[in-house]
C-alpha cells in the first residue's frame, strides 16, 4: 500500500497492522549524457516497487521517494543537487519518528546512491536510541556476487563506479525508456594519487560524469543483478536470511 494514497481513517489503522515502511532514497546528480539526472531516484523507486510486490502489498507501506541525497563529489556539476549529511540524516530520522507515532515499528531504507550511506547510518542509530525503531539500510545488498558473474569491465578505482556498465545495466532493465545508449561512453579517468587520503571532487579530474564502461551495459545483466538484490532484501525483511 502507498502511504500517500491513504486517507485519515486508513492512516489511523496503521497501528493495528504488521507492516514495514519502505523508503526509497535516491539522488539528483549528473550521470553523463546517456542517463538522466534522476537516475538514482528512478532506480530507488523501481527497486521499492519490486520489493513491495514480492513481500506483498499488505506487508509493505511504500513511502514517497526521497529524491535528494548527498552528492558532494559531483555537487559542482550543473544539475546536481547536494544535501549535506546532517540535513539528510535529519530528514530520514524525522520520517522514521513520524511513522513511529503512527504505529509503524519497522522501516527499510531502499537506497540507490552510495553517497547516502553515512547519513542513513546516523539516522538509523538515532531512531534506535530515540524510539527503538527497527531500521534496515539497503544499498544493493547481494549485488557483488551477481556483478562478478555477469559484468566484464574493470572497476575504475577500488570499487568506485558511476554511470558505467553496472548502473547503466540497472537502468536498461528497470527504466529502459530513460536510457540513450547512443551517447554511452567508456571512460577511465586518472585518479589523483592522493584520492584515497583526502576529499577531492570528481569534477577536478573528469569532465563527463562516467566512471567505467557504459557501452558494455545490457538489460540482461541488469536483470540478473537486480533480481539478486530484490531477493536478498526480501529474505532479510522476512527473517529468512542465512
Amino acid at each position: 500500500m502507498k502511504l500517500s494514497e491513504l486517507n485519515q481513517s486508513q492512516a489511523g489503522e496503521l497501528k493495528h497492522m504488521d507492516v514495514t515502511a519502505l523508503l526509497p532514497l535516491g539522488a539528483v546528480e549528473v550521470h553523463g549524457d546517456h542517463l538522466p539526472l534522476g537516475t538514482d531516484l528512478y532506480l530507488a523507486q523501481a527497486l521499492t516497487d519490486l520489493v513491495e510486490k514480492k513481500i506483498g502489498e499488505d506487508k509493505a507501506l511504500v513511502l514517497p521517494v526521497l529524491p535528494y541525497g548527498q552528492v558532494w563529489s559531483l555537487r559542482e556539476a550543473p544539475g546536481s543537487v547536494h544535501i549535506p549529511n546532517d540535513v539528510l540524516s535529519g530528514m530520514i530520522a524525522g520520517i522514521g519518528r513520524s511513522l513511529w507515532r503512527a504505529g509503524v515499528r519497522r522501516m527499510a531504507v531502499i537506497n540507490s546512491h552510495v553517497g547516502n550511506g553515512d547519513a542513513m547510518k546516523t539516522a538509523a542509530r538515532n531512531l534506535h536510541d530515540l524510539c527503538s525503531m527497527k531500521v534496515y539500510l539497503f544499498t544493493y545488498p547481494g549485488a557483488d556476487e551477481a556483478i562478478r558473474k555477469v559484468c566484464t569491465s574493470p572497476m575504475p578505482h577500488k570499487g568506485y563506479f558511476h554511470a558505467c556498465e553496472i548502473e547503466t545495466s540497472y537502468m536498461l532493465y528497470l527504466c529502459p525508456q530513460r536510457v540513450n545508449m547512443e551517447k554511452a561512453v567508456c571512460q577511465y579517468p586518472d585518479f589523483p594519487p592522493e584520492f584515497d587520503y583526502t576529499p577531492i571532487p570528481w569534477t577536478k579530474f573528469m569532465d563527463r560524469a562516467v566512471l567505467g564502461d557504459a557501452k558494455a551495459a545490457t538489460a540482461g545483466k541488469g536483470q540478473v543483478i537486480i533480481q539478486a538484490v530484490v531477493d536478498r532484501m526480501c529474505e532479510i525483511l522476512s527473517g529468512k536470511e542465512e
